[in-house]
């Protein structure tokens, strides 16, 4: 028998494949309704009303139960000797975020059948198809393929083709894959050149522009944090800026900049085992804004988009940088290196200054940044620093309505005192362990002047499996983002 090849022999660039496979979740529907199961939505709130609109055959066979099913359970169809199906009842659980309630009921149902949903509780069209299609998704780059391989489940679309409803959720859905994909290869296979190959593959399917700044080019044209950070990495990994230009004749500017460390030693300040083994997630940043400019780009926005990507690896090194160097950001701007495990502000830096000089509109970053981040909010939700407090309340209120959760953390100006030093214009970071993801959006606020400014701190990874979100790389924000700036830029 032969051996299976391993990933790294694949012919695509995992960067180029992200990009390219992320729209497999549309196998996972159908408008085609022949021979479909009815599948019912129901939560115990409906159980009572449900079992008596039913037949009298089919309510006698419901009320054998005590209640209403813990799993989605088949209803037989009593007019067919063959004992067939006549629909599927899944229960929903009566709280917790829709599109996770959904996904969960979703994911229990059998394999191997087509669903329509015959009775969808209080869930539109577009809530049921998004939940589907993330109950669907599965990471299976570097696991055995089953054999046979099982049939999956399949539902039947809601949506009308062509509907702006049915438009969102493609959308919504492909970039969400992309971003999984991308978080959870390892970075043995997605090193800063595999983040070029996403960002050049992603230009192309937009008719947008491309370009890199690698190695010593980064000090010859101004990137110095980055390229301190990133020179211990060997050459075939090296450091580099990453820029996608887009609709570069619309009169305002977006630049988005992602957090691109495609794997995080801590450098010097080494982590442990426990804390390095999910490292490649420390790219989640710059994988989050390639997701949102796809749905920027797929959407067609009034808008000109800019992103920049800092692409870096955190090694250990001879020519690793040091607790105590002072590094100068592209501003002329000083900083005294307090721990080389804080790099992802460093090359942000670099990245913000870049950005602030195309007279922005807005200027929007995300950043696996801070552990302190998860201490204060746990894995699910991500934190937003804005220096516009209606934006800030208009992001809040639409992540609760595409129930895609952000939640403010306030850029506290007296906490700038903890980044203060006599030997450089600022600390990279504090050391009294006291609001550290505070004062990493401190310390980003140095470097974006008075741009209008959102800053989202985020995990970026489910630490665990659940309905709609197995473990593994997540974006997290991306669909409540998008949705402002669809408002914003309509």
């Amino acid at each position: 028998m032969s051996a299976r090849p391993s990933p790294a022999e694949s012919p695509a660039d995992p960067g180029i494949d992200a990009i390219v496979t992320a729209t497999r979740f549309v196998s996972h529907f159908t408008d085609h309704a022949a021979d479909a199961i009815p599948v019912d939505l129901i939560d115990n709130d409906e159980w009572h009303d449900y079992v008596s609109s039913q037949a009298p055959s089919v309510r006698a066979w419901l009320e054998l139960n005590p209640g209403p099913p813990s799993a989605p359970t088949p209803i037989p169809d009593f007019e067919a000797a063959d004992g067939s199906v006549a629909r599927f009842i899944a229960p929903v659980k009566n709280e917790g975020v829709p599109l996770w309630r959904a996904a969960a009921a979703f994911a229990a149902l059998p394999k191997g059948h087509v669903y329509a949903v015959a009775r969808a509780a209080d869930f539109s069209n577009s809530q049921l198809e998004l939940a589907w299609a993330f109950a669907a998704y599965s990471f299976t780059r570097y696991t055995e393929p089953e054999k046979p391989a099982p049939s999956p489940a399949v539902l039947v679309r809601g949506t009308a083709p062509e509907s702006k409803e049915r438009t969102d959720v493609d959308r919504a859905a492909c970039a969400t894959y992309m971003v999984r994909d991308m978080i959870s290869t390892p970075a043995e296979d997605f090193g800063p050149a595999s983040l070029e190959a996403a960002v050049s593959t992603l230009a192309a399917k937009h008719a947008a522009r491309s370009s890199s700044i690698v190695g010593a080019q980064l000090l010859r044209l101004g990137y110095p944090q980055v390229h301190r950070v990133g020179r211990a990495a060997p050459a075939e990994r090296a450091p580099r800026l990453l820029e996608l230009l887009w609709n570069e004749r619309a009169e305002r500017v977006l630049t988005l900049v992602g957090k691109g460390v495609c794997y995080d030693t801590g450098g010097l300040s080494i982590k442990p085992t426990s804390s390095m083994v999910t490292m490649q997630k420390d790219m989640g940043g710059a994988a989050q804004v390639l997701g949102l400019a796809d749905m920027i780009m797929d959407a067609g926005l009034n808008v000109r988009l800019r992103v920049l990507i800092p692409a870096v690896e955190n090694n250990v090194a001879a020519t690793s940088y040091r607790p105590g160097d002072v590094l100068t950001a592209r501003n002329g701007k000083t900083t005294l290196n307090m721990n080389s495990d804080a790099e992802g502000r460093l090359i942000l830096a670099d990245a913000l200054v870049a950005a602030t000089e195309s007279d922005p509109d807005l200027i929007i970053d995300c950043a696996t940044l801070t552990g302190a981040q998860r201490v204060a909010m746990g894995p699910d939700i991500p934190s937003i620093f804005c220096t516009d407090d209606e934006v800030a309340h208009q992001l809040f209120e639409i992540s609760q309505r595409v129930d895609d959760l952000v939640w403010r953390l306030p850029l506290h100006k007296p906490y700038r005192r903890m980044l203060e030093t006599p030997l450089a214009d600022i600390k990279s970071c504090g050391t009294s362990g006291h609001g550290g993801a505070i004062t990493a959006a401190l310390y980003l606020k140095e470097f974006v002047g008075e741009s209008n400014w959102i800053h989202v701190d985020m995990m970026g990874y489910n630490p665990t499996s659940s309905p709609g979100r197995p473990e593994g790389g997540e974006a997290m924000g991306m669909r409540a983002l998008f949705e402002f700036l669809r408002q914003r830029y309509s």
